[in-house]
């Protein structure tokens, strides 16, 4: 599921910033739009596990206090690992797949901000208790509205994760490309670190932990705050 989140949300980041492609210069409208149906195809793809696809998201529900992180998979230390583990390791896979796709425009494009900008993130300005305040915000309303969904995903529920996927992106996007994903930031920045790109540059690794503690964080006020809205819900009622 994150494999197929970042294969086709890395896609749409290379069809806009690389060279010669067919959607270069396609603007950040579309590059939201291409991440929100990176989501719904990877919340359906991996609808068995949870469709989690963030380590943001599966701490959350682990703050959350739920006893399952999917029907049958009960909520422990092994599983969290497990979950965390398959996320960074499918966001890994599925940003190798976006480079062979795009090998071409890869080698043809001149400049390495470009290149590394398929990957991962980084901020407009560069500031980074700022940076990390936005990637908290964004990861925060991400996990909250997730899980005031009702749960795991299901049924029209790929539709409206993928939507409020957008709406972050074209409203708290702006600072920072919102990861609002550790796994999705550094699973594809461990891809360009190590895959033979022609004149890449460097990774920023200065800037990688922003987007893996901003989520975090995110994500864990988010399943906590979740956690507690039922009640003040239950008592204003």
């Amino acid at each position: 599921g994150t494999g197929m989140l970042t294969l086709l949300g890395c896609g749409v980041v290379a069809n806009v910033a690389l060279r010669g492609t067919k959607g270069n210069n396609g603007g950040f409208l579309m590059v939201t739009w291409g991440w929100g149906i990176a989501v719904f195809a990877g919340v359906f793809v991996a609808a068995k596990s949870g469709a989690h696809l963030n380590p943001a998201v599966t701490l959350g529900l682990l703050l959350n206090g739920k006893a399952e992180y999917a029907p049958g998979v009960t909520v422990d230390f092994a599983s969290t690992l497990t979950y965390f583990g398959g996320e960074m390791v499918g966001a890994f896979l599925g940003a190798v797949v976006c480079w062979l796709a795009y090998k071409q425009h890869f080698d043809d494009e001149p400049e390495p901000a470009g290149k590394l900008g398929v990957f991962s993130t980084g901020p407009a300005i560069r500031s980074t208790p700022w940076n990390v305040i936005t990637e908290v915000i964004g990861t925060f309303v991400l996990v909250l509205v997730i899980l005031t969904f009702g749960g795991t995903p299901s049924g029209l529920g790929p539709l409206a994760v993928a939507l409020l996927v957008v709406g972050i992106g074209v409203s708290l996007g702006g600072p920072t490309g919102y990861a609002i994903n550790p796994a999705r930031d550094l699973g594809p920045r461990i891809a360009h670190a190590v895959l033979p790109i022609r004149g890449k540059g460097s990774s920023d690794w200065a800037y990688s932990w922003v987007p893996v503690v901003g989520p975090l964080i995110g994500g864990a006020l988010g399943g906590l705050v979740a956690r507690i809205v039922p009640i003040i819900v239950t008592a204003a009622a």
